[in-house]
C-alpha cells in the first residue's frame, strides 16, 4: 500500500468508521485506492504544469512542477480519499 492508501485508510478510521467498517478488505480497498489516487495525481500534476516556457531555469522548472503536484496532490485527495466525516447518530 503507497502512502495515499495509507492515508486514507487512516482517514476513514478516524472519521468515517462506520463506512471503514462495511468495507470487506480494507487492505485491499486502500491499497487500490492509493494507485488510483498515484495515477490520477500524476495526470493532474502534468496537466497543471503544462509545457515548458523559453526561457525557463531549473528554478523555475522545479518550481512550476513542484507547485503543480502538490495542488494535483491535494485536490485528489480532498475528491477521492479525504471525505467529509460522517454525521454523528444519537
Amino acid at each position: 500500500m503507497n502512502r495515499y492508501g495509507e492515508q486514507a485508510m487512516e482517514h476513514w478510521r478516524q472519521n468515517r468508521p462506520q463506512a471503514y467498517r462495511e468495507l470487506e478488505d480494507p487492505q485491499e480497498y486502500f491499497t487500490d485506492l492509493g494507485t488510483q489516487i498515484e495515477q490520477e495525481v500524476e495526470a493532474r500534476a502534468r496537466q497543471l504544469a503544462g509545457t515548458e516556457p523559453d526561457g525557463e531555469g531549473y528554478l523555475q522548472r522545479l518550481g512550476r512542477l513542484n507547485t503543480a503536484r502538490l495542488e494535483a496532490e491535494g485536490a485528489v485527495l480532498r475528491e477521492r480519499a479525504l471525505l467529509e466525516e460522517e454525521p454523528e447518530q444519537d
